[in-house]
């Protein structure tokens, strides 16, 4: 089962424990990766009441797979509508390539850039109001 297609789920401080509730009920391994584990960035020093918030997490089992995080402090979170979908792909020209189609007409979150865990990645809502993030498999 290809993971390019992903649900990601996004919690409002509780994500942790809403992983491992999943991981419970549903089995497969879990990871975890807080925002005290991103290599520090002087530009956007991480306040330490968010370094034990979760930055990405996963759950897989049998193929399938969940990702989650916890919103930053401060950002608008709606119960209901904490879900988005996440695309990953082989290539930086295919990732930008979908970033651009998919994004025309809608609000860009975060513009399509290198990140220390993607060579492309970014996050927007879409003209249909879905949030997508894209990414480039990191190599």
């Amino acid at each position: 089962m290809s993971d390019w297609l992903v649900p990601y789920l996004a919690f409002n401080g509780n994500c942790e424990e809403a992983v491992k509730f999943y991981q419970t009920v549903l089995g497969g391994e879990s990871q975890i990766l807080r925002f005290g584990d991103a290599p520090p960035n002087p530009a956007f020093p991480v306040p330490e009441n968010v370094k034990r918030l979760v930055m990405h997490a996963e759950l897989r089992k049998d193929g399938h797979v969940i990702r989650f995080s916890d919103t930053f402090p401060n950002t608008p979170y709606n119960a209901g509508d904490n879900i988005s979908f996440s695309l990953e792909f082989e290539t930086k020209e295919e990732t930008k390539a979908i970033f651009v189609a998919l994004s025309e007409g809608g609000n860009i979150q975060m513009e399509l850039q290198e990140t220390f865990f993607s060579p492309l990645f970014s996050k927007f809502t879409d003209k249909f109001g879905v949030v997508w993030m894209v990414s480039c498999k990191a190599k």
